[in-house]
């Protein structure tokens, strides 16, 4: 449904998710699902899901990636074996280390950090401050003046878009230019028809052997040989 590259990848993190599943015996997203049932108990609360579109997110990293770079990230998604432990988890919410963790990402793929974390951070933002605008209260008749409550947010994000949205948040943001998804590369459109163009090929050879041999086996059969026969003997008579 979102083209042959962002399936690849979605199919790529569902492996990563399922590994750290399996590593911690828990699902990344637990903080939403927890961000859900709690907010099922406010009286009167609205829940929102604020992220950015993962297709506009996958679309936009993938076209953000070189050819090779995409190899590189995909190598690295399908063998990716690390242990992962709890205290893991708990290390990575101090600042310095997640920071730490963040500027290695960066160094070996700035583009797709800019447009999985950069670029969601602003959207992030965004959402945050639509919902923290002040509230208009009903008034009784027009000549009434207008008066506005604080809303009340809390805002469930992961933690390594902590500090962008701290950094974005007095800023005026746009989000049109970051919601486009660009047109595909050459190299993604000539990736796409070698890769149909295989998955039918072996489809079509594997079709060919699979008739072959089925027409070999019903000719070899004594009742085919034995029909053949009798009919190859009517014209005769």
């Amino acid at each position: 449904q979102n083209g042959v590259m962002s399936g690849l990848m979605q199919m790529l993190l569902l492996k990563v998710s399922a590994h750290i599943t399996e590593q911690l015996g828990m699902a990344p997203g637990g903080e939403f699902r927890e961000a859900f049932k709690e907010a099922s108990k406010v009286p009167f609360c609205k829940f929102h899901l604020g992220d950015r579109p993962i297709p506009v997110t996958f679309k936009r990293a993938i076209a953000a990636l070189s050819f090779w770079q995409k190899v590189k990230l995909a190598w690295g998604l399908c063998f990716l074996s690390d242990p992962i432990s709890k205290d893991d988890v708990e290390k990575c919410k101090q600042k310095d280390l997640l920071e730490q963790m963040m500027a290695e990402m960066i160094g070996e793929f700035p583009d797709l950090h800019r447009t999985i974390v950069s670029e969601r951070d602003v959207y992030l933002t965004y959402m945050l401050k639509q919902a923290a605008k002040q509230i208009e209260l009903p008034r009784a008749s027009e000549n009434e003046p207008r008066k506005y409550i604080p809303a009340v947010v809390v805002g469930v994000v992961g933690m390594g878009h902590v500090p962008g949205i701290e950094k974005n948040w007095n800023s005026d943001l746009k989000i049109q230019e970051i919601m486009s998804v660009p047109p595909p590369s050459a190299s993604s459109k000539i990736f796409k028809f070698v890769l149909k163009a295989t998955v039918f090929g072996l489809l079509g050879y594997g079709c060919y052997r699979i008739g072959h041999r089925t027409v070999q086996f019903v000719l070899s059969m004594p009742a085919t040989q034995s029909y053949l026969q009798r009919l190859t003997e009517v014209p005769q008579h």
